[in-house]
């Protein structure tokens, strides 16, 4: 039986599950990223690279915690850092598609997240295509980047959901 507590506790879960999402993509089709543009080169570079190092590093906790056990909501954490790498890598991919040459068919904040969540994805339809070699470099450190850190986020949310189905069922025998 849940306490009140839990109830409001699991509401605010989702609340923040479906808001936090939400929030993030508001704030990339809001913000001005012209900072990122082929005017501000060093800030650009600068900022993507700090950005995904702090991801990293709040991802791997987050893991850590979630694999420990730790006390707090680290599975809703892994998923909001994962929303937010996605806006991280878009905004890069459209501050790179300023630059003459390094995208063929990215034009737009859109274009940039489509391209970000099919790159994710490995689907890979051909439509939006790097051409330039600092964009080949930012789709290599995704490809990296998912298949090391957003893998094993999704690894650790899964082992954890697994642990509580396995406890409900034994729950459910006794």
């Amino acid at each position: 039986m849940q306490l009140p507590s839990d109830k409001v506790a699991d509401r605010f879960v989702l609340t923040l599950c479906v808001v936090g999402p939400a929030v993030l993509l508001t704030l990339y089709f809001t913000l001005p990223l012209d900072l990122f543009g082929p005017e501000h080169p060093v800030f650009g570079w600068v900022s993507f690279a700090i950005g995904l190092a702090v991801l990293a590093g709040l991802l791997l906790r987050e893991i850590r915690r979630e694999l420990l056990g730790l006390p707090g909501r680290p599975t809703l954490m892994i998923l909001l850092l994962i929303c937010l790498t996605l806006v991280i890598f878009a905004s890069a991919y459209y501050g790179l598609a300023k630059t003459p040459g390094q995208f063929l068919g990215l034009y737009t904040r859109t274009d940039a997240l489509y391209f970000t969540i099919i790159t994710m994805s490995t689907v890979g339809y051909g439509d939006i295509v790097p051409l330039g070699q600092q964009s080949r470099v930012v789709v290599m450190l995704q490809i990296v980047y998912t298949l090391v850190f957003l893998t094993a986020g999704a690894t650790a949310i899964t082992r954890r959901m697994r642990g509580r189905f396995v406890e409900r069922a034994d729950k459910r025998e006794r």
